[in-house]
């Protein structure tokens, strides 16, 4: 497989259409790391005047899903990545634009070889969003499977 890993972003602006209307960046893209990058939108502020809770929440969980895309694209053919839980967990209010980096939280050739013997594998991505003065906002743990093909 190729290490570059270039497509990741356009393959989520073309499969999840949140992440191409809500203006998604990917800034770095790495086969266990993903940083993405939202501007401060007027329209999408909250009561407080920082990004509403729900665009840290789907900024994070995009980062999380294309780093589960970029560690997996092998397998992709016959599996479909699935959220099972997540937990956010707000820091300091955030304002501006923000940042989330992602990070995968289990080796990914574990997760292959729990898949091969026939277990549903679960991985953690642990995420960090920042606002645009690189403050930490929030924390989010999205934990992941890797639903085998029907």
């Amino acid at each position: 497989m190729s290490t570059d890993l270039g497509w990741v972003a356009d393959a989520m602006k073309q499969s999840v259409p949140w992440v191409r209307a809500a203006g998604v960046e990917f800034l770095e893209v790495a086969a266990d790391r993903v940083v993405c990058a939202l501007p401060d939108v007027e329209d999408q502020r909250n009561h407080v005047g920082g990004p509403h809770a729900a665009v840290l929440f789907g900024l994070a969980e995009t980062a999380s899903g294309a780093v589960g895309l970029a560690s997996f694209a092998a397998e992709m053919g016959r599996v479909t990545p699935l959220v099972v839980r997540s937990e956010i967990r707000y820091r300091k209010l955030a304002l501006g634009a923000l940042t989330a980096e992602a990070v995968l939280g289990r080796k990914a050739a574990d997760v292959v070889a729990e898949l091969e013997s026939g277990v549903r594998p679960e991985f953690p991505v642990e995420c960090v969003i920042r606002d645009a003065a690189g403050v930490v906002t929030a924390e989010m743990t999205v934990v992941w499977t890797l639903r085998p093909a029907r």
